[in-house]
């Protein structure tokens, strides 16, 4: 057993309480757009209710985007294809996921083409919300890495 908290203050997300024991799977559709998405946004724990943020903002754009929550690699590698292929299905190769952390290993999940908006550096002291900016952890990076992943 784990207990992983966070600094900051982060919001309730009704979205999660849909998902059932989904979390228990390793990886699941968060959000869905009301049309057939461009690109997925990939986000675990702190960092989901950014990629839900951007994803609603992209979608005023005219940009349909799925979150995809990831809270544990290995249970959703043990997934069965056709559930991991319903959740990051093959065609949906634009990716871009938030990680508040180092990205290493992202890249498994988001592709060579992906983006990943993650730490390079640490040991900076401040409140959650100025380290957040700090590091770019932002819904309008989110959705520049989004946009850019869209770019021919």
């Amino acid at each position: 057993v784990a207990l992983v908290l966070a600094r900051q203050t982060l919001p309730n997300l009704a979205e999660t309480a849909a998902t059932g024991d989904a979390a228990g799977r390793g990886g699941y559709v968060l959000w869905e757009p009301p049309q057939r998405p461009r690109l997925a946004l990939l986000a675990t724990g702190s960092e989901v209710h950014l990629a839900l943020a951007a994803a609603q903002s992209l979608l005023v754009e005219g940009i349909a985007a799925r979150v995809v929550s990831l809270p544990c690699w290995e249970l959703f590698e043990r997934q069965d294809a056709g559930y991991r292929e319903q959740v990051l299905p093959h065609w949906l190769d634009r990716r871009v996921a938030v990680e508040a952390a180092s990205p290493l290993g992202w890249h498994r999940w988001v592709g060579a083409d992906g983006a990943i908006v993650g730490m390079d550096g640490f040991g900076a002291s401040a409140p959650g919300d100025v380290l957040q900016a700090h590091f770019g952890f932002t819904v309008a990076r989110v959705m520049d890495a989004a946009r850019r992943r869209l770019e021919p």
